[in-house]
């Protein structure tokens, strides 16, 4: 409050002599307002300090179980603590790498049906029977006179067969 009257003081003086203020130098100006500020402090005397030296070496702490048992437990609940929140990032981590890699094996089953629909879709191209006709003319062969064609298992195809089933025998019996 005392401080804010001297301010009050101060601007007061300043207002009266404005023309005064103008023709002072920095420097000089800066020497009235330490004068003014070494006036208003703590009487006349000057401010000593003197250093004193405190030998603290002897001391000896002493020793308090109650407060051992105190960091005891604080440190055995903190360690929890942290094994605690260790294991619970540790879980969050390998979530997030399970994820990538399930996205990545999604990835890859995605190109790998791809690239199975190109492989039909080249087979059905390639097996395509006026494009093996054409071929086979373009290379000079025609089409089998009966009796040509011979069959492995010794039909010669205008037989009908009747189709089987074996059952499988067992060892055991």
């Amino acid at each position: 409050m005392a401080t804010m009257a001297m301010a009050g003081r101060e601007m007061a003086e300043m207002q009266a002599r404005p023309n005064q203020r103008r023709g002072l130098g920095v420097a000089q100006r800066n020497r009235e307002l330490f004068e003014q500020q070494r006036a208003r402090r703590r009487g006349p005397t000057p401010e000593m300090f003197f250093s004193k030296h405190i030998d603290n070496s002897r001391i000896v702490k002493a020793d308090d179980p109650e407060r051992r048992r105190e960091m005891r437990s604080f440190t055995i609940a903190m360690t929890l603590f942290f094994a605690l929140t260790m294991v619970y990032v540790w879980q969050h981590f390998s979530a997030i790498e399970v994820g990538y890699r399930v996205e990545a094996q999604k990835t890859q089953v995605e190109q790998l049906r791809e690239e199975n629909r190109q492989l039909q879709l080249n087979e059905a191209q390639l097996s395509d029977p006026g494009r093996i006709d054409h071929i086979a003319k373009q290379l000079g062969l025609d089409e089998p006179l009966p009796g040509q064609v011979v069959r492995p298992d010794g039909m010669d195809g205008t037989t009908a067969v009747m189709a089987q089933a074996h059952m499988p025998v067992l060892a055991g019996n």
